[in-house]
């Protein structure tokens, strides 16, 4: 079986050469870009193709206001700024996501908690959600508060895994309720829809991410996203220093942050936004190929979108049928130059989030041991 998924593999990417997990595609007007972002001496975090790059994902995920980044963890930290979370506070997340979710809490000196997710959508469950809340929290002058640290819960983080959006407008619903912001984590998400709606304009901000592995790449680079226009503002004046502007003094009014994405990255993500709706139609195409053959195989499952929801496919994910299956698909793939990862380890089971508070985490223990995401690239 590992035999004929690898040569399945190699055939779509025709090549017996390494196979990586997710490269960057250079097609466009890249080079052209940055040639002229070099030209100009516009190099650093003023320019005109941050604007351009702002402007573009704005339009393009339907979001008001779109302030770039030098990543996606650096807008993730803002996003919980603008979100009142201060030190001490909690934040609730899911176990299920990359490491820089939960850092970037801690870099707010907040702690988190984290709820299960959803066994389809691996994101988020707002059934555990609401459960958690329930059973845990009270409110106490307009504040959710809980019931056994007697800290306030500022946030809820619901990351949208490999693209594949969580159930997101229930998840807002829920905080709503509960007087929860919501700060949604759509790194991996461009290009992804809830019920027609894009990743990351549900909740109060959203953050977006353009590593080098990502759909589009600035090499680094991240932008958050949001509706709310005084939120917009701040945003940019504390990833820019707190610099009060002048013509030429230098005057602070807050400690804050060198945030700001670099024009000449920007130039690049104005390049690879051009060519954005190509890539994703081809991660479409890829995503079908890869559940027509796993259809046919009945110990694999090829891990597809909700009903209402639109993927944009950025990692291809299978789910094996038990820890050995997996660990032995991975190791037969890897020795044989096509690259497969696991799913990220539970962020409970890493040292500095082992005392966290948690619900009862059976879905992400279980997808834990059987994820693997296949190459995924632009074909």
């Amino acid at each position: 079986m590992h035999k004929d998924i690898i040569k399945f593999i190699r055939d779509i990417y025709k090549t017996e050469e390494f196979i990586p997990l997710h490269e960057p595609r250079f097609r466009g007007n890249e080079k052209k870009y940055i040639n002229e972002c070099i030209d100009s001496t516009f190099v650093s975090s003023v320019g005109k193709f941050v604007d351009q790059f702002e402007a573009s994902v704005s339009e393009f995920t339907g979001a008001k206001y779109a302030i770039a980044t030098v990543n996606g963890t650096a807008a993730l930290h803002i996003g919980l700024l603008l979100a009142d979370v201060q030190s001490n506070d909690e934040v609730i997340t899911q176990p299920l996501t990359f490491v820089a979710t939960a850092n970037a809490i801690s870099y707010c000196n907040a702690h988190s908690i984290f709820v299960d997710v959803d066994m389809d959508t691996m994101g988020l469950s707002p059934e555990k959600l609401s459960d958690f809340l329930k059973l845990n929290t009270e409110l106490i002058n307009g504040n959710c508060v809980n019931k056994t640290t007697k800290r306030i819960i500022k946030a809820v983080v619901p990351m949208h895994t490999f693209g594949l959006p969580t159930r997101i407008d229930e998840i807002v619903d829920i905080c709503n309720k509960h007087h929860i912001n919501v700060v949604e984590d759509a790194a991996e998400s461009l290009g992804s829809y809830h019920k027609n709606q894009h990743t990351g304009t549900f909740g109060l901000v959203g953050t977006l991410s353009f590593n080098g592995n990502k759909t589009i790449t600035t090499g680094g680079g991240g932008m958050l996203i949001t509706n709310d226009e005084a939120l917009a503002k701040k945003a940019k004046y504390i990833t820019t220093t707190a610099k009060v502007p002048h013509q030429w003094d230098y005057n602070h009014d807050l400690i804050a942050y060198n945030y700001r994405l670099p024009n000449l990255n920007a130039a690049l993500g104005c390049a690879q936004m051009e060519s954005l709706p190509e890539f994703l139609k081809s991660k479409q195409k890829l995503a079908k190929i890869y559940s027509n053959f796993f259809s046919k195989n009945s110990s694999i499952d090829f891990i597809e979108p909700t009903v209402n929801s639109i993927s944009n496919f950025w990692l291809n994910a299978i789910k094996l049928e038990s820890l050995e299956a997996r660990n032995e698909f991975l190791k037969v793939t890897n020795e044989n130059g096509v690259m497969t990862r696991p799913i990220w380890k539970l962020m409970n089971s890493l040292p500095m989030f082992a005392s966290a508070q948690c619900g009862n985490l059976d879905n992400a223990s279980a997808l834990e041991n059987r994820i693997v995401n296949l190459p995924s690239s632009v074909i």
